[in-house]
């Protein structure tokens, strides 16, 4: 399918602009799609499939609004008032008259006449009024929308063509709390309130520093930042030292939009109000959300459709200012509850709002896709989930060897079982670093018609394997030898329903996304990852290297054996995060990222490490000896060579 896709990107200083450079990353691996940032005058529609406009209310969609008039398509109304941008269009242009036939066009004979009064410098332009979105809804041939809102909106404003509502993309971003906190010269404990975005009146500043000043005189340490472009017409660094706040208030003003992610996971708690609305969405809401931060927002328009329990909603009445103080109050005095809403916040998006499936939903309304489930992880993982009798990994276990490595590894293939996805008799599974210890399950109990296993070898070769259980039931496999680094598998693309690379990735020395690569091509579409590999991250890792010592599971060289041969040894181990990253790079969507137990061993009392952890608000989940992940396949390889691992 090919898109034209129409919007400003960056460096425009537009939260639209951010959005629409985050979902063309995910779009192009579902179509193929050319982005407009500027005006095409030759543009030619002929040439695609779908035309995708994303218009927002200022000067930066200019030249979307006007090609969209030209070429109708599929209109992104991310606002319901367009008056600035029609303002700009006309008025900024001076062309007067344009602008008093777009007034008279939208809101009639009242409009123009008041358009009249604008022109005469007796008022300014009605920018909360008349809407100027008639003409635009009137050539477009489908909209899109982020909330209920915007589609009744819509409605009301007589649009009456297809209207989906797709939801704001919400970034899952990583900073470094800490280190910006260092930056503004805050200790680990000291609250810390932040505001962002264009420093308009709107958003409620003033209402919120006069809240802020009665948090300051329960909690002297309090502090605020206030990052974005300031308005020009808002008195702010004035009204701050009015308010004698200038002690506990920093002006930080525009950031590139790595600071301005890195001040905002210093925050503890994020202020997004706002009134008036016209429908917006805010990135800068989905980016707190996502970082898991306590947030407020004002209970107007699209935002009162966030559920209750991941954000506190102020309404905009007379005890706005008194209920803005009260929650400030409670979060800084419980930072608990902070944590604790964060928390649910950042589940709430990664499910709802992740990226990859807002880019589906929009090839599915472009016409290039069938209907997506509404949350496709949740249909991604079969219902049924296989639990392991215990004696199932120990029965197939040969001799004295095997029975050793079984019964220290127990919790982890064990665990392991439960988390691949069940087969049926037309499924084939592909075990990696086959040891044949849970290979018969995957036929005997996960119900797979075909079963394969492969190893390290010279390519070509095939191992007939054969291993009896403790009761008698004998299981034949074939193993296919090649080198996984470097070797094409010996398997047609889209033969496997799954595939299992389990305690292997962790050996490889050279190009691991050779082997993530391959497991791709030969995974039917919508098949399943599943990738287990200790955790260099773990509380056993942290309490060793903040005591001096390598932090690695298996990070010593092995001795030969007395035949010479050596075992192939740890040579790179994987943080939770890394295995994430390294899924998504490989065309794969992440079902499931979990941690737990490796060996059956004793371990020694981590309370210290998680204490220090929370202290330091660091994250104390994921914090298990042995990796445990299962990746969907949602399209092809996204980065062959991804700069986190490669240099």
């Amino acid at each position: 399918m090919r898109i034209a896709f129409f919007s400003p990107l960056p460096p425009a200083r537009s939260g639209i602009a951010d959005y629409s450079a985050t979902l063309l990353e995910h779009l192009q691996h579902l179509a193929q799609v050319t982005s407009f940032a500027e005006a095409s005058p030759g543009f030619d529609p002929s040439g695609f499939d779908a035309l995708l406009y994303h218009i927002g209310n200022n000067g930066h969609h200019a030249f979307v609004y006007e090609t969209a008039l030209r070429h109708p398509g599929v209109v992104v109304m991310h606002e319901s008032n367009l008056h600035h941008l029609i303002a700009d269009l006309t008025i900024r242009r001076g062309d007067w008259d344009a602008y008093l036939r777009e007034a008279e066009y939208s809101g009639g004979p009242e409009a123009l006449a008041f358009a009249r009064r604008v022109q005469a410098l007796e008022a300014g332009p009605d920018y909360e009024g008349v809407a100027m979105t008639r003409r635009l809804l009137e050539s477009a041939k489908a909209l899109i929308v982020h909330s209920n809102f915007m589609v009744e909106e819509m409605r009301r404003a007589g649009f009456t063509g297809p209207v989906t509502r797709i939801p704001h993309g919400a970034w899952i971003p990583r900073v470094d709390r800490q280190g910006y906190r260092h930056r503004l010269g805050l200790e680990e404990t000291i609250p810390l309130v932040g505001l962002f975005g264009f420093l308009k009146p709107y958003k409620r500043i003033a209402e919120s520093l006069r809240a802020f000043r009665r948090v300051v005189r329960l909690e002297p340490r309090a502090r605020m930042i206030l990052v974005g472009e300031e308005h020009p017409d808002f008195p702010l660094r004035s009204l701050i030292r009015t308010l004698g706040l200038s002690a506990n208030v920093r002006v930080i003003g525009f950031t590139p939009i790595e600071d301005f992610t890195g001040y905002m996971g210093a925050c503890d708690i994020v202020l997004n109000l706002r009134y008036p609305t016209v429908g917006e969405s805010s990135g800068s809401l989905l980016r707190a959300l996502g970082l898991g931060k306590a947030v407020l927002v004002s209970e107007v328009g699209s935002f009162q459709e966030f559920p209750d329990e991941i954000c506190l909603k102020v309404p905009v009445d007379a005890a706005e200012e008194d209920l803005i103080f009260e929650y400030l109050n409670l979060l800084v005095s419980r930072p608990d509850v902070a944590r604790e809403m964060g928390a649910r916040a950042r589940a709430w998006v990664e499910k709802e709002c992740n990226w990859d499936l807002v880019a589906r939903r929009y090839v599915e309304v472009l016409g290039g896709a069938q209907p997506c489930p509404a949350h496709p992880e949740a249909a991604a993982m079969p219902a049924a989930v296989y639990l392991p009798a215990p004696e199932e990994v120990t029965q197939w276990a040969s001799d004295d060897e095997s029975r050793s490595y079984v019964e220290a590894h127990k919790t982890r293939l064990e665990k392991t079982l439960e988390i691949i996805p069940p087969g049926d008799p037309g499924d084939r599974i592909l075990e990696m670093g086959a040891y044949l210890q849970i290979t018969p399950a995957l036929k005997s109990r996960l119900g797979y018609g075909e079963v394969r296993g492969c190893y390290y070898g010279p390519q070509g070769m095939v191992d007939q394997r054969t291993v009896v259980s403790e009761a008698g039931e004998r299981f034949d496999c074939d193993i296919d030898l090649f080198d996984a680094e470097k070797d094409r598998f010996p398997y047609a693309d889209q033969c496997f329903s799954t595939v299992l690379c389990c305690e292997l990735i962790e050996h490889l020395s050279t190009d691991p996304m050779h082997l993530m690569c391959e497991v791709n091509r030969i995974l039917k579409p919508g098949g399943h990852f599943v990738l287990t590999t200790p955790n260099i991250a773990g509380l056993r890792g942290a309490a060793a290297i903040l005591q001096g010592y390598h932090p690695g599971f298996f990070h010593a060289y092995l001795r030969p054996s007395d035949g010479g041969a050596v075992d192939a040894r740890h040579n790179r181990e994987y943080a939770p995060r890394e295995i994430h990253q390294l899924l998504e790079n490989s065309g794969f969507s992440v079902t499931l990222l979990d941690t737990g137990p490796f060996l059956e061993e004793p371990r020694p009392e981590y309370g210290w490490v998680v204490h220090l952890l929370e202290r330091y608000q660091l994250p104390s989940h994921l914090r298990g000896d042995g990796i445990y992940a299962v990746g969907r396949k949602t399209g092809a390889v996204r980065e062959r060579y991804p700069s986190w691992l490669y240099s």
